[in-house]
């Protein structure tokens, strides 16, 4: 049996990245993306549903997106579904899913960059991918 686990967002990062390294040294940073859905309802009224997804980011990909991103900022990622558990203080089992990235673009123009922190590509890890906007295209 075939099987696929693939995850494509595109949205808005709801918290500054958090960055931290494994014992091997492995850059890790976790990251919150918000995607809004709108659609008119049955009655005719417009509705809107925000979906919130926790990411996270190994290796030169983790630092990238500590090292470019911030809270608010737009980017589009790729990678899979993973499932984690554990066990809380208080005994109790404690599951979530997440998505493990393996690639991502930055999205917007590098008007809303930071000055601190320019707008680059990354794409599989960190390279390529830069998006061109009309205000960046020197004629």
């Amino acid at each position: 049996m075939a099987n696929l686990n693939k995850v494509m967002l595109m949205g808005n990062l709801t918290r500054d990245p958090q960055l931290s390294y494994l014992p091997s040294q492995t850059a890790v940073v976790e990251f919150g993306l918000a995607m809004n859905r709108k659609w008119k309802g049955q009655d005719g009224q417009m509705k809107e549903e925000t979906c919130f997804v926790d990411c996270r980011a190994f290796g030169k990909l983790a630092e990238n997106i500590n090292k470019y991103l911030s809270k608010g900022r737009p980017l589009f990622v790729e990678g899979r579904l993973t499932f984690d558990s554990w066990t809380a203080q208080d005994g109790s089992k404690r599951s979530k899913h997440r998505v493990t990235v393996e690639s991502f673009q930055f999205l917007g123009s590098a008007q809303a960059g930071s000055p601190n922190r320019p707008e680059q590509g990354g794409h599989d890890q960190g390279g390529g991918g830069q998006q061109a906007d009309s205000d960046d295209i020197p004629f």
